[in-house]
């Protein structure tokens, strides 16, 4: 079972927001990354038989993307603003969705309670939708989308904005169901992605830049990343010379966590790249015209994500 993906594209009127994709995606549980606007809800949608394709080609456990109620029905779907009827119960909401999915009685409650047992929403089931909290709305999403039992499931950024204990409940969750299906896990949040899926692909602006194992995708950054402990009277130096991935407060100076093509001339330990690392070395790589493991050719730098709110500037 995999999902084949061929020079697929799709235009809007005014954009394009996916660019000549071509992916092969295995069973088991497999990320798709990209900041906010990079095309990986339009690709979700697409794969969810919500969107046409402008051009190219999808095969879904050998059956084409354009069989569109055969693949909605080996297909299951949490999309990022999942909501359901407020004034409803979590069960009858549930049961709701199994009549339009025309699964017989018997099965249709038999399932309801095995799943909402399993995303620890058993004693909810009475509860109104409107009193449920995000991560259990984001819970009894993953529900639904299982309920008629399919072999793939797709998620889009089912963690963006829970608390973090909320994050790795769903996570335990995706990679429980990845069993026997394919499960695409969406999101622009790398770490949730290193904590459970084996393979990523990563888009940028609709384009792919990248296809491999989680490991390689780390590797892309290995012997560039390092961490300086310097004094707080460096730091608007330091944040203009290097790619930041995180700065510190310590009692009587700062450190950061950075990424460099070659040794800082402050004091510097040494890091082992982890997949944030890789990920962001790829797109500063792509924004800074560089090419993959050759950052050595510009020494620019920019502040990274998680200190942009620091005004970092670029070289």
């Amino acid at each position: 079972m995999e999902i084949v993906i061929t020079n697929l594209s799709k235009s809007y009127s005014r954009r394009t927001a996916l660019k000549d994709i071509s992916l092969t995606i295995p069973a088991g549980i497999y990320g798709l990354l990209g900041r906010n606007g990079a095309g990986k809800t339009s690709l979700m949608r697409i794969l969810a038989g919500l969107s046409a394709p402008s051009g190219g080609g999808i095969r879904m456990d050998n059956i084409s993307i354009r069989e569109t109620a055969r693949v909605r029905e080996i297909v299951g779907y949490l999309s990022q603003d999942f909501s359901m009827y407020q004034s409803m119960t979590v069960f009858g909401a549930m049961d709701y969705l199994g009549l339009l999915s025309e699964i017989p009685d018997p099965l249709r409650r038999e399932r309801i309670n095995a799943l909402l047992e399993r995303v620890n929403l058993k004693d909810e089931a009475g509860m109104k939708i409107r009193a449920l909290s995000g991560g259990m709305l984001r819970r009894l999403g993953i529900a639904q989308a299982l309920l008629h039992d399919p072999r793939i499931l797709i998620v889009d950024e089912p963690t963006a904005g829970l608390d973090p204990e909320e994050r790795i409940r769903i996570r335990s969750l995706l990679s429980d169901f990845s069993e026997g299906r394919i499960v695409l896990l969406s999101t622009h949040i790398a770490s949730d992605v290193e904590a459970i899926c084996g393979r990523v692909a990563v888009l940028h602006e609709g384009s792919l830049l990248f296809q491999g194992s989680t490991e390689e995708l780390a590797g892309l950054a290995d012997g560039k990343v390092y961490q300086i402990t310097a004094p707080k009277e460096q730091d608007q130096q330091i944040r203009e010379k290097y790619i930041c991935l995180n700065i510190s407060h310590l009692c009587g100076g700062m450190e950061y966590r950075v990424l460099s093509d070659a040794p800082p001339e402050e004091p510097w330990e040494a890091r082992q790249p982890s997949l944030e690392d890789g990920y962001m070395y790829l797109l500063r790589s792509q924004e800074m015209g560089w090419t993959a493991g050759k950052a050595e050719e510009c020494g620019a730098g920019t502040c990274g994500e998680q200190c942009s709110d620091r005004g970092g500037a670029d070289s």
